[in-house]
């Protein structure tokens, strides 16, 4: 019984991708990155008591229950001023940085690659953690509204967006000018503009309540400006244009980026530009013939970076097809998407041997929502298969089998 519900499990969810239009009843969501027809199925299929997603579901609502009772979260709770010595300036710190233990004040702090100075996410001085859980705090409260209809969560959900991005005595500027302070060395570091990333999560969730009553057009709006303007700071800032020349997975999420609030602001010129440069731009230039990504290979844990720059290349390829860019090239034989994928896919099964030099263990799971895309792009490949050597009890209850897909 149970090896027949993991099979079930791995290919029911995805059947939205194979109905109608006419077969899908509930509305669809307004939401950029995730896959609104894929929710709406997702709803259908919860409402209709499927056994397949109760394990990701009731996961959700008890998340979302824990997140009515957190927060709200500020920029502006951190006990320390960033540089700026403006409070609504995010800052963090780079987590791989440490104190130089043979100098007496510890400065300049020294590079550690992929071992993490706890310091660095101190709630004290930095926005970090802060982020993190707003976001994924107002992703999981969007969902939970958007399949049950109950106004609480949606109520919550706007609360935390007003909060982090509207208000004026707590909302943050638009930038990340001050991430992944390295101390001694300088106020703010290009590879920070990662951070960004996390708040897709909290633009997701708004667009999940936008047909509620909680969240007002102006409102809307502010958020929508809000976008344009974090948007221009990531093409205009020094800083950000930093990132963007970076031929890793800092460069790829830096596009992820820059597509999703395009997107979100309503600039699809620029989105469509960001998406036409992609495949010379990062793929070309990030992924070798035989699928190997060399700046990933040459990190401290280029099993994880490997799996971390791929999945952002994924959502690029997802985030261009609004725009009717095809980055994902499925019918020619040199898709480099596929020839990453194919190179990584292997290492989904814990048993086989990472073959190059590595600090800790992978978690091999970051390969599953990779492969869950790849399915819909490559039906004729199996890649949803090659999940199977996944463990089931962490397959079961992943998110990303009734939301999808999603940022990292």
């Amino acid at each position: 019984m149970k090896k027949k519900l993991q099979v079930i499990l791995l290919f029911s969810v995805f059947l939205s991708y194979n109905c109608s239009n006419d077969e899908v009843k509930t509305k669809y969501a307004a939401t950029l990155l995730m896959d609104s027809a894929y929710l709406a199925n997702t709803k259908d299929l919860i409402q209709n008591n499927d056994p397949t997603l109760k394990f990701a579901y009731d996961r959700l609502i008890k998340e979302a229950e824990a997140a009515l009772k957190e927060g709200p979260f500020s920029v502006t709770n951190k006990e320390k001023l960033p540089p700026s010595k403006n409070k609504h300036d995010y800052a963090s710190y780079s987590r791989y940085w440490w104190p130089d233990s043979t100098k007496t004040d510890g400065l300049p702090y020294i590079w550690r690659d992929g071992e993490t100075n706890p310091d660095s996410q101190s709630l004290k001085h930095s926005d970090r953690q802060r982020i993190e859980t707003f976001s994924y705090n107002t992703e999981t409260l969007g969902l939970a509204y958007y399949f049950t209809g109950k106004e609480k969560y949606a109520k919550r959900a706007a609360e935390l967006l007003r909060v982090w991005f509207l208000d004026e005595e707590t909302k943050m500027n638009p930038n990340v000018n001050h991430s992944q302070i390295r101390l001694g060395h300088n106020n703010g570091t290009k590879s920070g503009v990662l951070d960004g990333r996390l708040m897709i999560r909290a633009f997701e969730g708004a667009l999940l309540i936008k047909d509620s009553s909680w969240l007002s057009n102006t409102e809307q709006e502010k958020l929508k400006n809000w976008a344009a303007m974090y948007f221009e700071w990531l093409t205009t800032s020094e800083l950000a244009l930093q990132e963007a020349d970076s031929n890793n997975n800092h460069g790829s999420f830096y596009d992820v980026q820059a597509m999703y609030f395009a997107l979100y602001s309503g600039n699809e010129v620029a989105a469509t530009q960001i998406a036409q440069k992609f495949i010379q731009n990062r793929l070309y230039s990030q992924i070798k013939p035989d699928g190997s990504m060399p700046e990933e290979m040459a990190r401290t844990r280029p099993l994880f970076y490997s799996i971390y720059n791929l999945h952002a290349m994924f959502l690029v390829a997802h985030l261009a097809q609004k725009v009717e860019v095809d980055i994902w090239k499925a019918k020619e034989e040199d898709s480099r998407l596929k020839t990453a994928l194919d190179y990584l896919a292997p290492y989904a099964d814990s048993n086989k041997p990472w073959p190059h030099n590595t600090i800790g263990e992978t978690d091999r799971m970051k390969l599953f929502i990779i492969l869950q895309m790849a399915d819909r792009v490559y039906p004729n490949q199996n890649y949803l298969k090659k999940a199977d050597i996944l463990p089931f009890h962490k397959r079961k209850i992943q998110r990303s089998n009734i939301a999808f897909p999603l940022i990292r």
